[in-house]
């Protein structure tokens, strides 16, 4: 019994009174759920909640509300606490490495609505525990969704602390001659283009997206790449 109470306490007491107003939480809420906003209508599960923070962490941090429905509707939560204990587990637990999230209480009457902030991670990926193998999710739109291969990889290669250079060869001249035509290109539509395998076209696109000359973004299901905005 002892050993339980210190395990619960380990993940307690860990919430603030949020600054902001009812007010405020209703402005924020008419934002709608977006790549860095998250509505909950309670924790389901710290597993499941892992995946919305890890996604949030892998992306540009963010924040989830528990209390809120996905229409928008402010409904609240009555007890914070197994909320709060189910939260701060998954954030230490599931999440490896785990993330430093701040939960915050936003008063709204009978009933309060969870405000979870959570930063972006200075170590990508973060990875969330799964029964058989780790998965990566990341944040498209406003969902989260499982991070391809190549977006893992560019993770990994944004958090190394080398700097990234590229050859600009004739494959890649193939490549940005293609993009100015059509505008994005697949992994599967390069390898056919310069005549190599999928994985070889995969390391090239992926060294181009972490050396800031690509993005990248999913489209059903199947990554796609196009000219960073940063260059263009």
């Amino acid at each position: 019994m002892e050993d339980e109470f210190e395990f619960y306490m380990q993940y307690s007491n860990s919430v603030e009174v949020s600054k902001l107003t009812r007010g405020d939480l209703k402005n924020l809420v008419q934002t709608g759920e977006s790549s860095f906003l998250e509505f909950k209508h309670s924790v389901a599960s710290p597993e499941k909640i892992a995946r919305e923070i890890a996604a949030l962490a892998n992306t540009k941090g963010g924040t989830i509300l528990i209390g809120v429905e996905d229409n928008g509707e402010i409904i609240g939560v009555e007890s914070y606490h197994e909320e709060e204990f189910w939260l701060n587990q998954a954030a230490v637990e599931e999440c490896i490495p785990e993330v430093d999230i701040k939960i915050e209480l936003v008063d709204i009457g009978e009933r309060d609505v969870l405000l979870v902030k959570v930063p972006e991670a200075t170590v990508k990926p973060i990875y969330v525990k799964g029964k058989k193998y780790r998965q990566v999710y990341v944040r498209l739109d406003h969902e989260s969704v499982v991070a391809s291969d190549e977006y893992v990889e560019v993770l990994k290669q944004n958090a190394s602390s080398e700097g990234v250079t590229f050859e600009y060869g004739e494959r890649e001249q193939q490549l940005f001659r293609f993009l100015n035509e059509y505008g994005d290109i697949t992994v599967e539509r390069f390898s056919l283009l310069i005549s190599v395998t999928t994985y070889r076209a995969a390391k090239i696109l992926v060294n181009l997206v972490s050396a800031g000359i690509l993005d990248l973004f999913e489209k059903d299901g199947v990554t796609h790449y196009t000219f960073s905005h940063r260059t263009s």
